[in-house]
């Protein structure tokens, strides 16, 4: 496959994924924003920060942005791809900007955001149902799984950077009233990677936020968990593999490996924040990486 077509197939479904993490991102500051004595970034305006990710077309990272970036990928790679990949894609474009120009739709937002994740689910679904299991759809799956590990990562490290685990010592048996906030802030993030029910499934007890580290870091059978994206990762290159990319598969080998003999203990906690941060440092090399040894040039 050409590099080129290679790199917007990749993108196409970064872009993608990124529209919807940053719509889940958006949904857990809403959520936290109802909470009393949440934590608030500093000078941060939420009306501000959700005009600037959702609709700021100079924004690289808004939502409008992204899907905008998707669909023109898609439309680069045409020929590679089927018709029910392109028709979804395209229509999620046209769907969008009706959306936005119904300037009501900033005043609760949780409809747009449902919307954007909806329409992600529904990309990812037709491309697994009825795209051809070959390099197009490999390079697709690889650029799925880096963009969300990454995401995963930043949802985590929003809190644990701010509080510690829970700024009352990690894992009480249930929260004090003065926690309170801190435990619904737990529960939202959870919300937001779609692992609520998944949690109480797994744990069956309270929310603590060392086990919410252990859910969404070291859970290889949790969709959206660091571990299970690393397994995607590898998986995938391994799919397209070629001789430039040895180092490649060694670098997210190394890196899976680090999170499946990872121990989330005691001794974990005051380092939960600097191993999501080195984490987040090493996914970015690692996109830099695939586009040198796959893509043919630099990260977008």
């Amino acid at each position: 496959m050409l590099s080129r077509t290679a790199d917007s197939l990749f993108w196409m479904a970064r872009y993608i994924e990124r529209a919807e993490n940053t719509a889940r991102l958006l949904d857990v500051q809403r959520q936290a924003a109802l909470l009393p004595n949440t934590f608030v970034v500093e000078g941060a305006n939420y009306e501000q920060t959700l005009l600037s990710l959702v609709a700021d077309t100079q924004n690289p990272s808004s939502i409008v942005s992204c899907l905008s970036g998707a669909r023109e990928n898609c439309r680069i790679v045409r020929g590679a791809i089927n018709t029910e990949v392109w028709e979804t894609v395209n229509a999620t474009w046209l769907e969008l900007q009706g959306i936005l120009q119904d300037e009501r739709w900033h005043r609760d937002a949780t409809d747009l955001f449902d919307w954007v994740k909806h329409r992600s689910h529904l990309f990812r679904g037709i491309m697994i149902g009825t795209m051809l299991k070959d390099e197009a759809f490999h390079f697709m799956r690889l650029g799925t799984f880096i963009e969300r590990a990454d995401s995963t990562a930043r949802i985590l490290d929003a809190r644990f950077s701010a509080q510690g685990l829970n700024g009352q010592g990690g894992d009480a048996a249930s929260p004090h009233v003065e926690d309170r906030s801190d435990y619904y802030y737990w529960a939202s993030v959870l919300r937001s990677v779609s692992a609520l029910e998944t949690y109480r499934r797994v744990y069956r007890d309270t929310i603590t936020p060392r086990r919410v580290a252990e859910l969404l870091i070291q859970r290889a059978d949790m969709p959206r968990s660091l571990l299970a994206c690393l397994n995607e990762v590898c998986a995938n290159l391994s799919a397209v593999r070629s001789e430039p990319g040895g180092e490649t598969e060694r670098i997210a080998g190394r890196l899976r490996a680090d999170l499946q003999y990872l121990r989330i203990d005691d001794r974990f906690e005051a380092e939960i924040h600097a191993f999501l941060t080195h984490f987040l440092s090493q996914t970015y090399a690692l996109g830099v990486r695939v586009s040198y040894d796959y893509l043919g040039g630099a990260p977008r």
